[in-house]
């Protein structure tokens, strides 16, 4: 997903890997290409279990794993032969307190659990005031919201695990938002990875599958449990002009 607080001059090369945790958690690793000459944030919108409070999300640092997909796409040095190749009141009141903000490697992190709680985010991290009312397909999700700071390049991976709404479905933020809309089709520049739970099985009919282990191509030391070791990864380029929504990957039990 593309939604940031400020102007950027343009995002590429965006990758997402995602994987089921314990109970109802999910892990989300996510970077991109980008060129801003100002600082700013980009929020990813999350489908949280509902009730969720402001500690639901965990952050976790990857700064010392920059090349975390490099990696990862070592696992797929082929074209696989099984699947497809391309995807698809007037009173005054108190204040409210403030968000936690995390350092998180290179970034400023916080997780803002409604859209109301937008308010009480750091300005610099806010969208225009009214942007999500025009999303009311958002109303009830959660936000991770990361301050980038200006320049243009590589980001090394923001990584963290969310409680999901739904445990029958993997989520991939994958919607583009721009200008506080939502258009039809978007043009993608993604490749999304996963990787199946221990004992869980997912409809990977689209997916490439790596021919080996994790533990053959990734560094298990650097990635914060995040990886499981013995388990194969699973690759769907997304590119070109698609239908602007995000991803869901049905999970079978």
């Amino acid at each position: 997903m593309c939604c940031f607080s400020q102007p950027v001059q343009s995002v590429s090369a965006t990758k997402i890997f995602a994987r089921t945790g314990e109970g109802e958690n999910q892990f989300v690793i996510y970077s991109m290409s980008i060129a801003a000459n100002r600082d700013l944030a980009m929020i990813l919108p999350l489908p949280v279990k509902k009730g969720a409070g402001e500690k639901a999300v965990h952050f976790i640092s990857l700064k010392e794993y920059p090349n975390f997909f490099e990696d990862m796409e070592l696992g797929f040095p082929m074209p696989a032969t099984r699947g497809l190749t391309d995807g698809i009141n007037t009173a005054p009141v108190p204040a409210p307190a403030s968000l936690e903000v995390v350092r998180v490697g290179n970034f400023e992190a916080s997780f803002v659990p409604t859209v109301k709680d937008f308010a009480r985010l750091d300005a610099r991290f806010r969208l225009p005031a009214g942007t999500w009312n025009k999303l009311p397909g958002y109303a009830h999700y959660g936000f991770a919201v990361f301050k980038l700071k200006k320049g243009a390049g590589p980001i090394h991976p923001m990584a963290f695990s969310f409680p999901r709404r739904n445990t029958d479905k993997l989520f991939f933020p994958t919607v583009h938002i721009h200008d506080g809309k939502v258009h039809a089709k978007a043009e993608f520049d993604h490749v999304l990875y996963c990787q199946p739970h221990e004992h869980q099985h997912l409809e990977l009919l689209h997916w490439n599958e790596s021919p080996q282990h994790a533990r053959s191509f990734m560094k298990l030391d650097k990635s914060k449990g995040l990886i499981e070791p013995d388990q194969h990864c699973y690759k769907m380029p997304m590119t070109g002009e698609l239908p602007n929504k995000d991803t869901f990957l049905a999970v079978q039990a």
